[in-house]
């Protein structure tokens, strides 16, 4: 997958925008504070509805404007197009649009424009709670996996009954029961999902992190949220008397959770900020890898700020593994001379300069 033309209204700071992006790498370089980030964000906007800068949707519209657009043509990998349009007002109110018809969700939008997003909060990834790994995991499962969105629904149809029934004790014993087997159900299939996922992450992971960096001794385990040597629904009955006094349900898949961990501790703890980089940039480029290999298709990657924390012999090997990828990127960074030559000669590459919000196409080569 790739976008062919993105059009942007009224995204923070940014004047109204048409870009041309090329298939492969596109730098847009500026100053700090003159947009460059912004169409990262609204790119964000097109793929999955929200932005990856604020919660809000007050400071991602702009000022005096009632509400902001996106529009993008997506060029997917059986060689069609499909064009995709989203507006979010400041009432709150989300329209998406693809091929011309309304979308139910946000989801259609993931399966058809899957984005892969690295910048400077993509240290949660391993300093955060566990919901941001979770998010990280489920991503991949969702991309190659057609029967995980089918039984996370199930899951949290049956957690919210669940937990509703714990505060407040509505359903009766059989009911409750039922919502009980439901979960299980969903649960099993969720954790074996999830299972296989990492099972194929993993090798993927470690080759891709040792053409960055030499970190020997850096382990990824998955927990699936509940004893390993029980039954979810074990684990359920005898924990309910607690759950109870707790109010929520305590074990599950929803409270599963990856760890990092170097030499027998968490990786964050002992890992510099620029090693810290290197690894989520690797697991993020290992979970393109999987993309490629189940769907036949990429997708696009999203990198805030490249050169920050990197020297400049970590820039090029990050720069080569995500050129070797052969998918769409979009580089942020001050300097365009920085990155300018880190790509190989026959690799189209696209430089936009950003200034005032103004986004202007300054060089372009072409395989």
């Amino acid at each position: 997958m790739s976008l062919t033309r993105v059009t942007v209204t009224a995204v923070r700071n940014l004047q109204a925008v048409t870009l041309l992006p090329s298939p492969r790498i596109n730098i847009l370089h500026g100053a700090n504070g003159s947009g460059k980030t912004s169409v990262l964000e609204a790119i964000n906007l097109l793929g999955l509805a929200r932005s990856f800068r604020s919660a809000r949707l007050q400071p991602v519209i702009q000022h005096e404007q009632p509400i902001c657009t996106v529009f993008g043509q997506v060029q997917l990998a059986e060689g069609r197009a499909a064009n995709l349009g989203i507006s979010r007002e400041k009432a709150g109110d989300l329209v998406i649009r693809i091929d011309g018809q309304n979308a139910r969700s946000a989801a259609q939008l993931a399966e058809l424009l899957p984005l892969q997003l690295i910048n400077p909060d993509s240290f949660r990834l391993l300093e955060g709670a566990p919901k941001v790994r979770r998010q990280f995991l489920d991503w991949g499962v969702f991309h190659v996996e057609p029967r995980f969105i089918g039984a996370w629904q199930r899951l949290q149809q049956a957690l919210r009954q669940r937990n509703s029934w714990l505060r407040h004790g509505t359903l009766d014993g059989a009911i409750q029961a039922s919502w009980d087997r439901e979960m299980a159900q969903a649960a099993n299939e969720i954790d074996q999902f999830r299972r296989a996922y990492i099972q194929s992450l993993k090798p993927v992971f470690d080759q891709v992190l040792a053409q960055l960096i030499d970190l020997k001794g850096l382990s990824l385990s998955y927990f699936r949220g509940w004893d390993k040597d029980r039954e979810i629904e074990d684990v359920l009955q005898s924990s309910l008397e607690r759950d109870r006094q707790m109010g929520f349900t305590q074990a599950g898949p929803q409270r599963a959770d990856i760890r990092l961990r170097y030499s027998g501790h968490n990786a964050a703890d002992i890992l510099s900020r620029g090693q810290q980089k290197l690894v989520v940039s690797a697991l993020r480029i290992a979970q393109g890898y999987l993309l490629n290999q189940t769907k036949h298709g990429q997708c696009v990657y999203l990198v805030d700020d490249l050169p920050s924390e990197l020297d400049e012999g970590h820039r090029r090997s990050l720069c080569r593994l995500l050129e070797d990828l052969q998918c769409q990127v979009f580089i942020t960074c001050v300097e365009k001379d920085v990155l300018k030559e880190s790509w190989r000669s026959e690799t189209p590459v696209a430089m936009f300069h950003v200034e005032h919000g103004k986004v202007s196409e300054d060089f372009r080569s072409e395989a």
